[in-house]
């Protein structure tokens, strides 16, 4: 068992939380119970989520997507206040990292994609989401394709433009192929990110770079769940990940 606000504290100062400036609330959302002995991880504090923590009897819900974005509707009504009745009606807590969760050097969405994917990290700006690592020897676009679909259990969106074979590789968990021009300037051969615009398929043919779309939810599982075993193995409670599945 730990106590829900040094739980909050210690993820609070593992993923510096002070040093983004967000599109939402970094840490506690929603306050629950004091005590936290259970824990279900999951990408988004979709309602399904919320409802499989219940039938765990979990104490907190701790996600990368929360709620309270800015731009958003204030009142809790509709959907988003069937979300929040059932968090306040079962006593969770709701817990929710964004970029910081991106961004961690070893625990981030980032970080654990460029080790899935067997990238030594080149970045040539430390602080920067946009990541750029270098395969040990290069590799036929379709094999670092394979690499991925694999490892993240789907089939990415393949935009050609690069040469036949690869071995610089950036990358952007979520919605990021607005990189794709950075990714380019930095001498990327391949950019991988989540999503995809109308744009990114003339930007990867004319800066002549291969873009893969691979998933927004598919490449923000991996640091949620990285967070959740770190916390096991540091406090030693029970957390159990969820993956609520989504195409996109």
């Amino acid at each position: 068992m730990i106590d829900r606000d040094e739980l909050v504290r210690y993820c609070d100062q593992l993923l510096n939380v002070a040093a983004f400036r967000d599109y939402a609330p970094n840490g506690l959302q929603v306050e629950g119970r004091r005590e936290i002995r259970r824990i279900v991880t999951g990408v988004t504090a979709c309602q399904a989520l919320l409802d499989e923590a219940v039938a765990r009897a979990a104490d907190a819900v701790l996600v990368h997507h929360g709620y309270f974005w800015k731009g958003e509707a204030a009142p809790l009504t509709g959907m988003k206040g069937r979300r929040v009745r059932t968090l306040l009606a079962h006593d969770l807590n709701l817990i929710a990292y964004h970029l910081p969760l991106d961004a961690h050097p070893e625990l981030g969405n980032n970080a654990q994609l460029g080790k899935l994917w067997g990238l030594e990290d080149i970045t040539p700006e430390a602080d920067s989401l946009l990541r750029l690592g270098r395969l040990p020897q290069p590799l036929p676009v379709e094999a670092f394709m394979q690499r991925v679909a694999e490892t993240l259990g789907r089939e990415p969106l393949h935009l050609t433009g690069g040469p036949v074979q690869v071995q610089t590789v950036a990358w952007c968990s979520g919605a990021a192929q607005k990189m794709l021009p950075q990714a380019a300037a930095w001498g990327a051969d391949l950019y991988v990110s989540g999503e995809v615009s109308e744009q990114t398929t003339h930007e990867a043919r004319e800066l002549g770079v291969h873009y893969l779309a691979a998933g927004h939810h598919a490449t923000e599982r991996v640091g949620v769940r990285a967070l959740g075993e770190h916390l096991t193995e540091r406090f030693a409670i029970e957390v159990s990940f969820v993956d609520i599945d989504n195409p996109v």
